[in-house]
């Protein structure tokens, strides 16, 4: 097995790109979170053949986040035991030269995976936000039965909003307190998270460019893949949500997310509200497209109310207000845009922090 530094002399043109970019990865974006990706990463900065391995991969699919991916699912797999193993024993050094190893040897595999794949970060839930939020957009709207769209999480699972167990920072609970999936936020300031229950869930529909199917073996194994292996806790709290979508598989609405709306809102019973879930997901596009988001809104709400609920990044959700806050500041806005024909009522619900792990309520009861 090659060491991972073999061949570490004269990378020139594309190969010092890319060595500059996995040990970017490595010393910053992994250090303090993976040990084991910290030492993946940099070792493969350092191998010359590795580099080359590399340079045979699209061009768009060589982030560090791809290849890492794709290594850890064919690991997953059974398909590079050597690295597998490695991983499993959370020994960096042996996992280090297993890595540069299954790259050199299997590199049309790798590629081939990194190709069919995009990388699914923090693929979670984001219950603990999302769960007070449509109780609100429900009491507000007068709805006793809801239908939830989810946007641009591949794999749906903010659509179990309501059969999860979510413990915040004063004590209160709020969903099924005898779910097997449990969540648990952190509050700032003085308001208290709304304790109205969510009204029943007749509908959960996911729209996203390349769905995930929580009932396919390949696709649950490739959103494992995205996690790093020496972080059992998100692991473990992954596979739970996949077991819970799986016994309730979400209805999946692959395509365009912009042309696939109206139709998702068609889906919904006519006597429920549908609200639609955005967490993270309008970041990714194109900022010229996030006003057409809101029109696509309007156009399904044409004859029917349509509830928007958001957790986006401040400023990109368009038409919720920004409290003043300045863009890159570090939180996100928990925003409600409650459509009815015409009619357009947009607010601030809130602050939240870390993915939804800490909420500051700000909405008057």
């Amino acid at each position: 097995m090659p060491g991972p530094r073999e061949g570490r002399a004269a990378p020139a043109g594309r190969a010092r790109t890319l060595a500059w970019t996995y040990r970017r990865f490595g010393e910053v974006d992994a250090a303090g979170t993976s040990p084991l990706y910290e030492r993946v990463a940099v070792a493969l900065s350092e191998s010359g053949a590795a580099l080359r391995a590399l340079e045979a991969v699209p061009a768009r699919r060589r982030h560090p986040t791809v290849i890492l991916a794709a290594l850890h699912d064919l690991a997953l797999a059974g398909r590079a035991p050597a690295l597998a193993a490695a991983y499993a024993a959370g020994d960096g050094a042996a996992a280090a030269g297993a890595a540069v190893d299954t790259l050199v040897r299997m590199t049309g595999q790798v590629a081939a995976v990194a190709a069919r794949r995009r990388p699914r970060t923090d693929e979670t839930g984001r219950c603990s936000v999302l769960y007070p939020a449509i109780a609100e957009a429900a009491r507000r709207a007068g709805a006793h039965t809801v239908g939830l769209i989810d946007v641009g999480r591949s794999a749906g699972l903010n659509l179990n909003v309501d059969r999860v167990g979510i413990t915040y920072g004063d004590g209160r609970m709020l969903g099924d307190p005898d779910s097997p999936v449990r969540m648990s936020c952190s509050l700032v300031g003085d308001l208290p998270v709304p304790a109205q229950p969510m009204p029943e869930v007749v509908a959960r529909i996911g729209v996203d460019s390349d769905p995930v199917d929580v009932t396919d073996a390949d696709d649950v194994r490739w959103l494992r893949a995205c996690l790093p292996p020496d972080q059992p806790e998100r692991a473990a709290r992954l596979d739970a949500e996949l077991a819970l979508a799986a016994t309730a598989p979400p209805l999946l609405l692959r395509g365009d997310v912009l042309e696939a709306l109206p139709d998702a809102v068609a889906l919904v019973p006519a006597d429920a509200l549908p609200v639609v879930t955005t967490t993270w997901a309008l970041s990714r596009f194109p900022p010229e497209s996030r006003p057409r988001f809101l029109c696509r809104l309007g156009e399904a709400a044409a004859d029917r109310a349509v509830a928007w609920v958001s957790a986006e990044g401040v400023g990109v959700a368009p038409a919720v207000p920004t409290l003043g806050d300045r863009r890159a500041s570090g939180h996100s806005i928990l925003g409600l845009v409650l459509l009815d024909r015409s009619a357009l009522r947009a607010e601030a619900l809130g602050r939240c922090w870390s993915r939804g792990r800490l909420l500051s309520w700000l909405a008057d009861p």
